[in-house]
């Protein structure tokens, strides 16, 4: 027996195998890709959390305005609007229902873009018009979901969440205590120095994050393009899918298409009067048949009930409640709330954050741990056996695809390049002293 043959035979008697290191080597190449998206990640999302914080400070001479005797009619603050921008189309208004705080209108300009303009409710004075992509918070937002690459970035992103997924558990598979290291030894806090000690910070910071982070993960998959339009579809065919008034639904017309419009603030008038938790959110009837659409837009979801109002009349044609959706969208929606950290207060904000430093952690400690690891110009992939397509692979493949569409996509491309190119190349070949 050689001295490698030996040194391979010992590894394998303290980690647990072939099966480990096979384990150990998927884990590694996921976490190439996996981890840069992760840290990305985790400090927009991290951020992101913080938006009405962050926004009452960026945002302050905008939000804020000195309360004044009296209200200006809403029509005269559009009135207001229209003199300074041209606006082909009222989107919606949006207001908080306490004094001191502007009205929120969004419009289409003349280019057809969807802009914000906040607007003094005492004067008519327009404090300020912007693009709603343009503003800090919406543009870390789509930078978080699709790097700013709109439907082609947001691939990217959703396979790295796909695969971190699986990352995680074989992390999970890897920390597992096993030999000579037990369970008090895997839980205790990283310490010594060097490479030990950033390999040690991965795996106590891996365990951690595992549990807070992977739920965040599974939470935001309904707004993905792939998994959560598979997601769509069988809620549509199932009808476990929202029942709500804003995106269309069973929505009423006006009981007459023609006499004088009620005013906005007749609207929200019936809004209060319905018992609806301010702030508030309406959108203006489409033509002369349609109706008012208003809402609570509480970050309470169960408190977000919405409301169609004749335009005519102010009659409420229909009413939608959190609770008339299907158990499984309410589950889909109070997910969205937690991923937001919304959905229990401060804890769940506070969670969310000790997530995002984890997850940041997990990321920076893999990363020095493989660079101080890897051997000079090589990525330093470990020495396993090499997988086949053989039938337990195939299953694998399937069932990925199944679960996660873009991790058996990917996985399928990338057997397929190993075996047309890499292994020619000699890319990502397992380094025997790994």
């Amino acid at each position: 027996m050689t001295d490698a043959t030996a040194s391979a035979s010992a590894a394998s008697q303290t980690t647990g195998g072939a099966f480990y290191r096979l384990v150990w080597k998927w884990h590694f190449l996921a976490s190439l890709y996996v981890l840069p998206f992760m840290a990305m990640l985790a400090i927009t999302g991290g951020i992101y959390l913080y938006k009405p914080q962050i926004e009452e400070v960026i945002y302050a001479d905008r939000l804020n305005v000195a309360v004044g005797d009296a209200r200006q009619p809403y029509e005269a603050q559009l009135a207001a609007l229209s003199e300074v921008a041209e606006v082909t189309r009222i989107r919606g208004i949006e207001i908080e229902d306490q004094p001191g705080r502007a009205t929120l209108v969004t419009y289409d300009d003349a280019d057809k873009i969807r802009t914000h303009a906040w607007i003094d409710p005492y004067t008519s004075e327009v404090l300020a018009t912007q693009p709603r992509d343009e503003t800090a918070m919406r543009i870390l937002r789509k930078f978080h979901g699709e790097l700013l690459l709109g439907d082609f970035g947001t691939k990217f992103v959703e396979l790295a969440a796909h695969w971190a997924i699986v990352m995680f558990i074989t992390g999970l598979y890897l920390w597992w205590p096993r030999g000579q290291r037990t369970l008090a030894t895997a839980l205790t806090p990283p310490k010594g120095k060097g490479r030990s000690f950033w390999r040690e910070t991965h795996l106590f910071t891996g365990i951690l994050a595992a549990v807070l982070v992977v739920p965040i993960i599974v939470s935001g998959l309904p707004w993905t393009d792939v998994w959560g339009g598979g997601l769509t579809y069988v809620q549509e065919q199932t009808d476990t899918k929202s029942k709500s008034l804003r995106f269309g639904g069973d929505v009423p017309n006006s009981t007459i298409a023609e006499g004088t419009p009620i005013t906005y603030e007749q609207v929200f008038a019936v809004a209060r009067a319905e018992g609806l938790v301010a702030p508030y959110e309406t959108r203006p009837p489409k033509n002369a048949d349609a109706a008012y659409w208003v809402r609570s837009a509480s970050i309470n979801r169960s408190e977000q009930t919405e409301l169609i109002v004749d335009q005519y009349s102010g009659e409420v044609l229909k009413r939608h409640g959190f609770a008339d959706n299907p158990g499984f969208a309410r589950v889909v929606s109070q997910g969205i709330s937690f991923h937001q950290g919304e959905l229990y207060g401060w804890l769940n904000l506070a969670q969310n954050t000790l997530a995002a430093i984890l997850a940041l952690i997990l990321s920076v400690s893999g990363f020095v741990a493989w660079w101080m690891r890897r051997p000079a110009g090589s990525l330093g992939v470990p020495a396993a056996p090499e997988a086949s397509l053989g039938t337990g692979m195939i299953v694998l493949v399937i069932g990925l695809s199944l679960l996660f569409p873009l991790v058996g996509a990917s996985l399928v491309l990338a057997l397929l390049l190993d075996w047309l190119l890499f292994r020619r190349l000699g890319w990502f070949q397992s380094h025997r002293g790994a």
